[in-house]
């Protein structure tokens, strides 16, 4: 494929995925860590009643309603899930289980009973989202990466998603201490003045933000995949943090890629006629590295936290 195909028809989905499952994976590894890899797949389930409603009330698919939106359904969610776990005397990971199912059906059958034929916002694309229609439209091969009107021609979800990126990593770096430390010792991360609790719930909002910042573009699928199975296949290639972020994101960059060339041109190498969906075949390329770490990993085998 020459660049002047390359470039407008492929260039910017692939970022936008690439970006997207590093942006999740990053708080994955702490959430796999901590045993709350289910937060990533809450999170992603939760979000979709929230961006719908704030569509219903603004009409637009702007950024900014749907942080506030998808925000205030993660809060309702959390109330909902200690109110089912106090109420019903149940534990937390059932609680959460029933919450975040409900939500997502709920925000389902708002769909199915909007009309969103105007813009992007449906339940095939709430699921396996909208990469294979980010194109870049203005562009006309590599130099259009220099000129200034056609740059201002980019899908707006790949600023979006890149932004989250640069942010989820900043508060990694900015706070790699005190996550690591309440992650391993949450005793002594308290006995040294670190709060466990602020730590758990920054962790969380986080991860959040780049649930809803990437689910526009890539669909709750690929949300839920990459806070998991990267952090998952990593925590199989070695006993350090700082080595199972770098596998981390290599993992999920891999995934992206491959996992978006062969929805595209597997089939066709198969003798079919129609690629396949972007999202779902970049979860499942996903799920195959975990599945071959699990096989041959080195650290398949060691139980205990990664040292520190």
């Amino acid at each position: 494929m020459s660049g002047a195909e390359f470039v407008p028809l492929s260039l910017t989905p692939l970022l936008i995925g690439v970006f997207s499952a590093i942006a999740c994976a990053l708080p994955g590894n702490f959430l796999v860590l901590r045993r709350q890899a289910l937060i990533g797949d809450a999170i992603s389930h939760v979000v979709l009643p929230g961006i719908v409603v704030a569509f219903l009330i603004t009409g637009t698919v702007s950024a900014w309603p749907m942080m506030i939106g998808a925000a205030i359904a993660s809060l309702i969610a959390v109330v909902l899930i200690e109110a089912i776990r106090r109420l019903g005397k149940i534990e937390a990971g059932a609680a959460m289980g029933v919450t975040f199912t409900a939500m997502f059906a709920g925000g389902v059958l708002l769909l199915e009973q909007t009309d969103t034929s105007s813009v992007h916002l449906d339940v095939e694309h709430a699921l396996y989202g909208n990469l294979e229609s980010l194109i870049w439209l203005d562009a006309i091969g590599w130099s259009s990466l220099y000129d200034l009107d056609a740059l201002a021609g980019l899908p707006p979800e790949l600023g979006r998603i890149f932004v989250t990126l640069i942010g989820v990593s900043l508060f990694v770096w900015l706070f790699w201490r005190p996550l690591k430390i309440s992650t391993f010792d949450p005793g002594f991360a308290e006995a040294v003045g670190i709060s466990t609790g602020k730590m758990g719930l920054a962790l969380v909002v986080m991860a959040a933000v780049a649930a809803v910042a990437a689910f526009d573009a890539v669909g709750s699928i690929i949300v839920i995949a990459m806070f998991i199975c990267p952090p998952a296949a990593a925590r199989m290639m070695t006993n350090r943090l700082g080595r199972q972020i770098v596998w981390s994101v290599t993992f999920a960059t891999i995934s992206a890629v491959f996992g978006y060339v062969l929805a595209g041109y597997g089939p066709l190498w198969l003798g079919a006629n129609h690629a396949v969906s972007a999202a779902g075949m970049i979860a499942t390329v996903s799920g195959l590295i975990l599945a071959m770490t699990a096989i041959v990993g080195p650290c398949r085998k060691r139980g205990g936290a990664p040292l520190v």
